[in-house]
């Protein structure tokens, strides 16, 4: 075995590029998965190790106002390990540096017994002491936001009452990995953040002294969290209780779940692409080394060698390549693994995150290029086994070759010799022109993917803040208010238009699935907040009945005309059934739509609102927001202009990331194909092209000739790139799509034309690659060599 070991040193040494670039394309594979899966990993390990040192609660209601004792009997429910009752408000905060109101939720600390559930993570600094009433600990982020250090002072309207309070010190909390402030669809920490208070303070602030508004439970391993909350439920409805929820629907764990998905998606997707690549480029360059080896091999079957022992010597070519890409792109994999929890982990602010490099995922990596790089050796590795060494040691039975087409439409005189040479060469080799094709189609691909996120995107911004949600601002008040409260706030300086706007809590039901939504009352007629429907076009809203989303719809299980059970969590709690009347389109949440009088009769009350949406001028919007921010009553205000330039500068560099990756991947298949694919068509032409160097072709012609067929094959494949760019793009969409956010299927054709770019530059390189090896031939040497 030493002489084979040997000349697969001396065959790897000769062949190194080619090896190379096929070990690249299985360090693809190894990288993505790393990348992916370990990513995951880290930020679903991390995130669950800081709820659980934390006691992150498992389930969340609000109150109106219950009595302390009542935590007893919740304490009893079957399933619950433990409860904590607290004090939850919304007030306005007058930031310094902050010519826009600025919205705060208060949540109480427990003065003694220290913090059982939810607890706060300290930065820095202290929690608030017994009888400091100005005292607070406000969210990490928050505080870097407005430069808050300890000792820092601002000021806070609580209960009608401004209040100056002291910094004492920052933290983060496992129910907050990611805040959204009323009236916002992304989070912004510099208009919302948390604060921590203590609990006899802000108990005395709003009149609940031995009283909660807001009650967190932990279940027992083993407990029905369904079954939890029906009991929870019923011991609050006398109190005003809203329907208990599940860490699921916590907005803050689900943005958290919503942005892992990419991360699922990609490890579905690109490693099984790039050993699917990798199978064509294996199973080509190994039976073209067996076809040269030829007469070696049927020398070695001469000289004793056993079928096995040579099998295992051109199988050893493929355990290099695996080893090699294994290892390059595990290195990789790591690195960009770690970049990417890095960046993930800023946006779900966890406290602590450590990228883990488990070994079970190399080894996974490895063993998958393994069967990759085995199925594309089975073919070469039978054509060994089975080849005769008397009919191995002779030349091969030249190849026989048919007319593709019929002689009648034969186009020999349409077309010159050079591409009627690179034609028939495609003919004679159906199977790796397919093959060669599917590879630069899949690289295409992969780039489209990556634009659709962009695309995508952008489509998502463009609906949510120019067509759809097209306020300047929303004005939300602490406590629902009569509907004349809209011509007040119309009345303030620097509003053109106001409109009502009520949000009301419901559980929403047909047959056993249930949900938890908010049923927004608003004009049937409205403009600032209009209603689209699936074509983006306004949606006027039925006198009767309820408009709900079409994704609800979905999970629901109904259509128009329908009825759905609607259990009321606010003011007289009863069921009622409505029709379903339409469905409308949203990309944040899932709720239902009523019109505005539609919902007082419902609610068999008065029309209210709990907030207005406002078109501003702009030259006296600050007058407006100085005024806004002395409202005893207003509990926040939600600017669209800054929430869509926090939206850009969020999701900007993930998008941007992302992307990339995703390209660099692709342009490594599509040089990996088209080097191996040149370099296996230089070997097999060889003599070919030597012979018309001889006879005067210069060359450029010479490498024209060889670069032709890659060149019509990239071409080729770009429709059907396309295409499974389209269909891959629809896949991550079906997966991405969920009850927090959803967009549609938007490719633009800059897009298509991006991914083909990338793609032919890629080619363009590795022909450029290939064009120094056919100038630096000799020609009386390529006349005698087979490579």
């Amino acid at each position: 075995m030493r002489a084979l070991d040997l000349k697969l040193f001396r065959d790897l040494t000769r062949l190194w590029a080619q090896a190379l670039a096929i070990s690249l394309v299985i360090a693809g594979a190894v990288a993505t998965l790393v990348l992916a899966v370990g990513s995951i990993r880290s930020l679903v390990e991390t995130r669950d190790a800081y709820y659980e040192r934390n006691q992150f609660a498992d389930v969340f209601a609000q109150v109106k106002r219950a009595p302390k004792k009542l935590l007893e009997q919740i304490e009893e429910i079957p399933g619950v390990a433990t409860a904590e009752a607290r004090i939850v408000k919304l007030a306005l905060l007058d930031m310094p540096d902050s010519r826009e109101p600025v919205t705060g939720q208060f949540i109480s600390l427990p003065d003694e017994p220290e913090q059982h559930l939810n607890r706060i993570y300290l930065r820095s600094g202290r929690t608030p002491e017994l009888g400091r009433a100005e005292e607070v600990v406000v969210y990490d982020g928050f505080a870097v936001a407005h430069d808050l250090g300890l000792g820092s002072r601002f000021s806070a309207i609580l209960n009608g009452r401004k209040q100056e309070l002291i910094v004492v010190g920052t933290a983060l909390s496992p129910e907050f990995i990611y805040t959204i402030g009323p009236g916002e669809t992304i989070t912004d920490n510099r208009r919302f953040g948390i604060i921590w208070m203590s609990e006899k303070a802000l108990a005395n602030v709003y009149n609940l002294d031995g009283a909660f508004s807001s009650v967190t439970v932990k279940l027992l391993r083993d407990a029905s969290e369904s079954e939890v909350i029906k009991r929870l439920d019923g011991l609050l409805d006398p109190y005003g209780g809203q329907a208990a929820y599940g860490r699921k629907d916590l907005p803050s764990h689900a943005w958290g779940e919503h942005g892992l998905d990419m991360l699922r998606n990609m490890s579905r997707t690109l490693p099984a692409i790039f050993l699917v690549v990798a199978i064509f480029l294996i199973n080509q360059w190994l039976n073209r080394i067996v076809t040269l080896d030829r007469e070696q091999i049927g020398l070695l079957k001469a000289l004793g060698y056993r079928n096995i022992s040579i099998a295992a010597h051109y199988l050893k070519f493929v355990l290099v390549l695996v080893a090699i890409g294994t290892v390059i792109g595990g290195i990789a994999g790591t690195w960009l693994g770690a970049y990417v929890t890095g960046m993930y982990g800023r946006l779900l602010n966890l406290p602590f995150l450590i990228f883990i490099r488990s070994p079970d995922l190399y080894v996974l990596g490895g063993a998958l290029s393994l069967v990759a790089g085995i199925a594309g050796a089975v073919r070469a590795l039978r054509a060994v086994t089975t080849l005769p060494p008397a009919v191995a040691m002779q030349p091969p039975a030249p190849q026989r070759f048919r007319h593709v087409l019929p002689a009648a439409l034969a186009i020999d005189r349409l077309a010159s010799q050079r591409t009627m040479m690179m034609l028939r060469n495609v003919s004679h080799h159906p199977v790796r022109a397919v093959f060669t094709m599917l590879g630069m189609a899949l690289a295409t691909a992969i780039i489209i993917v990556s634009q659709f996120l962009i695309d995508t995107t952008e489509d998502l911004i463009n609906v949510t803040y120019f067509i759809s949600e097209r306020q300047a601002a929303s004005v939300s008040f602490a406590e629902k208010r009569p509907l004349n409260v809209v011509n007040q706030i119309a009345r303030l300086p620097g509003v053109l238009t106001a409109e009502p706007y009520r949000e009301l809590p419901v559980r929403i039901r047909n047959g056993s699935v249930e949900r938890r939504i908010l049923i927004s009352g608003r004009p049937r007629d409205a403009d600032l907040r209009r209603i689209i429907n699936a074509d983006l076009h306004a949606v006027t809203l039925p006198k009767n009945g309820i408009a709900i989303s079409a994704w609800l719809a979905g999970i629901l299980g109904v259509h128009v005309g329908d009825f759905v059970e609607v259990d009321l969590l606010e003011g007289q709690r009863r069921t009622e059934s409505l029709p379903v009347a339409v469905l409308i389109e949203d990309f944040f949440g899932i709720q239902g739509m009523m019109d505005l009088e539609s919902l007082a009769r419902l609610m068999r009350e008065a029309p209210t609102v709990t907030s207005v949406s406002v078109m501003l001028d702009d030259d006296k919007s600050d007058l407006f927001y100085r005024t806004v921010k002395s409202m005893p009553a207003v509990s926040g205000v939600g600017v669209q202009r800054l929430s869509l330039v926090n939206y850009r500068t969020l999701l900007a560099p993930i998008e941007t990331s992302m992307a990339t990756i995703y390209s660099g991947f692709a342009a490594l298949i599509a040089f990996g194909v088209v080097y191996s694919s040149s370099r296996i068509l230089l070997s097999e032409r060889a003599r070919e092209l030597a012979s018309l160097r001889v006879l005067g072709f210069g060359r450029g012609e010479v490498l024209v000739i060889l670069l032709m067929e890659l060149g019509l094959l990239t071409l080729l494949a770009q429709p059907f790139g396309w295409g499974a760019g389209y269909l891959l793009a629809w896949f991550m969409r079906f997966n991405l799509a969920g009850e927090v956010m959803r967009g549609r299927l938007i490719i633009e054709h800059s897009s298509y034309a991006f991914a083909s770019g990338i793609v032919l530059a890629a080619a363009v390189i590795s022909a450029l690659v290939v064009r120094n090896r056919v100038n630096q031939l000799d020609l009386v040497a390529v006349l005698k060599t087979r490579d």
